[in-house]
């Protein structure tokens, strides 16, 4: 199965409009239909849903607590190595940038790993930049083993991978990925990302499925808000996620929503992006699929994650550095992009409490042997 066919059924032009022939009727009987198709996702992306957010918001926090209650499940992520030989534009790793970078050998991944379960997290996220002469796929699947003794959910965010190479993760206890295409603009991604193998746009844009067919139980996706007109990506990471769904129903699917952030690549071409519009596109989501996990990093500040979280976010990243090996191994050195919450994870634990959310440490663990079969006789003598 490919995705590829799906997304070019929708093309740009018909997207754009279909988005702006909107009207705010057409949002109203959108927040009426308890069952919406992509025609209404695309009518609450739109620019006359921008009057509705209230009503779109109060049917997103019914749903929301319908499906996920008052929790909040966190996660952290874990920055094995900044080597890459992408040159994207709006990237801290980008190849061309002259920065000092460092490397992790799995022992100071094991190190890390241990420092971030102190602080009660066990759901992790490794990444890497695209450099597979150092982060290959089998020191990946090194490190996910080597950190599985003191997480419950080891995640990896990294280039691009062959079906094999996904179920040789799985294999070393890897459990779910996360793949941002960063645009669904095809022209405008091969502008974005002149040199390096993430060039491929379509090797990437697939990635997803393959890891979902090599045996992960979540998949994570997402688009770069602020390289494209916004609506456009969110509509197309929406038919992404909904495909990935129908595909694959037993695969935990979820969507982030991050915008741009200030880095080292002095990126400046930026779509705006207004917190209004962060709401719609959280909202649209909730009411559109019920189910679907949302993300939301700490590129958002604090006051907005708070005011964000009764409208569908799920996961929440906490804790977080945005560079290699600083919380054991002793480095310094310039993140991937500047994080805007800086709370720790017992300040963020306690804000949320103090709204009546629950922070869900550990949501998942990989299940143990089967249990021994008890002998028919002694079944008798329990019944007895």
């Amino acid at each position: 199965m490919a995705f590829l066919p799906i997304l070019e059924a929708w093309p740009r032009e018909r997207v754009l409009e279909r988005l702006h022939a909107a009207s705010a009727d057409d949002v109203r009987r959108c927040l009426h239909t308890e069952h919406l198709r992509m025609e209404d996702m695309l009518r609450l992306f739109s620019p006359a849903a921008t009057d509705l957010l209230e009503d779109m918001a109060r049917r997103a926090h019914g749903e929301h607590l319908r499906h996920f209650g008052r929790t909040v499940t966190f996660f952290t992520p874990l920055y094995m190595s900044d080597h890459c030989t992408n040159q994207c534009r709006y990237c801290g790793f980008n190849a061309r940038n002259r920065q000092r970078r460092h490397h992790l050998s799995v022992e100071e991944v094991a190190r890390e790993a241990e420092a971030i379960a102190q602080s009660g997290l066990s759901h992790v996220l490794l990444l890497t930049g695209d450099a597979r002469h150092l982060s290959s796929p089998t020191y990946i699947a090194g490190a996910a083993g080597a950190v599985r003794s003191c997480m419950a959910s080891v995640c990896v965010e990294v280039y691009a991978m062959t079906r094999e190479e996904y179920a040789l993760l799985f294999a070393h206890g890897v459990d779910g990925m996360t793949i941002f295409q960063e645009t669904y603009n095809r022209e405008l991604y091969g502008r974005l990302h002149p040199a390096g193998p993430k060039r491929d746009f379509v090797f990437r844009l697939e990635a997803p499925g393959r890891a979902a067919a090599a045996g992960m139980r979540s998949i994570g996706i997402g688009a770069l808000l602020g390289l494209d007109d916004w609506r456009c990506d969110a509509f197309y990471t929406a038919l992404h996620a909904h495909w990935l769904q129908s595909a694959w129903p037993a695969v935990e699917c979820s969507v982030s929503v991050p915008r741009l952030r200030p880095s080292s690549s002095h990126f400046t071409d930026i779509h705006p992006v207004t917190d209004r519009d962060i709401v719609q596109y959280i909202s649209a989501l909730r009411c559109f699929m019920p189910r679907l996990g949302i993300t939301l990093s700490t590129r958002e500040s604090a006051k907005l994650r708070d005011n964000l979280l009764p409208l569908g976010v799920s996961r929440m990243s906490a804790g977080v550095s945005t560079a290699v090996g600083t919380r054991a191994s002793g480095h310094s050195g310039d993140g991937q992009f500047q994080i805007a919450d800086t709370r720790s994870v017992r300040e963020l634990s306690d804000d949320l409490a103090r709204m009546g959310y629950q922070a869900v440490l550990k949501d998942w663990e990989e299940p143990g042997p089967p249990l021994p079969r008890i002998p028919q006789e002694d079944r008798d003598v329990q019944r007895a």
